[in-house]
């Protein structure tokens, strides 16, 4: 029951970071978490070679730590599917955010709700896999029906407090998505 309901927590965590790549009009640091920068041929993550900040609510700020590295930090942007396009001075980039059309604000309601059946859809498994080792348990004769049953039951509860968060996590993005 515990692993079944760390695991269903897990699986709300996973969505929800999934969620935090979609860009909203606002900027926010974790929308550059999936850039790869070349350091020294081994690719690594932006934030372990330079600071990233919010300079204002449609501005992000990137302090590159070593000098050297500024036209690779900036040819990882922009090369991105973010479509951010980022303005370097000395070790410090500006990368301001683009104003999101109507359009572009449905497309990324699609991508979060992809995302958000995909959370869905994995906490179905976790609750599948639970019972299953539920049902072993009793064919070994390791417990009884009314065990199973109320294992039944727990399975369950978890799993719709997890679907609940997952489904609030969509409404609040999808809202943030909708603001002018």
């Amino acid at each position: 029951m515990l692993d079944a309901q760390e695991r269903m927590g897990k699986c709300v965590d996973a969505t929800k970071n999934q969620m935090a790549k979609v860009r909203t009009g606002r900027a926010h640091p974790s929308l550059l978490d999936s850039i790869q920068v070349s350091y020294y041929g081994a690719m690594t993550p932006l934030k372990q070679v330079a600071n990233i900040g919010i300079e204002d609510s449609r501005t992000l700020n990137v302090t590159v730590f070593d000098q050297t590295l500024v036209q690779a930090v900036e040819k990882a942007i922009m090369s991105s599917d973010l479509g951010l396009n980022p303005m370097t001075a000395g070790t410090s980039m500006r990368i301001p955010l683009p104003a999101l059309t109507e359009e572009r604000r449905k497309d990324f309601i699609k991508v979060v709700r992809n995302e958000a059946e995909n959370g869905r859809v994995a906490i179905r498994n976790v609750r599948r896999d639970a019972i299953t080792e539920v049902k072993k348990l009793e064919k070994a004769k390791e417990c009884t029906e009314d065990d199973v049953r109320r294992s039944e039951d727990s399975v369950q509860k978890f799993t719709d407090a997890a679907i609940k968060n997952v489904d609030q996590l969509l409404a609040a993005k999808e809202k943030e998505l909708m603001e002018v």
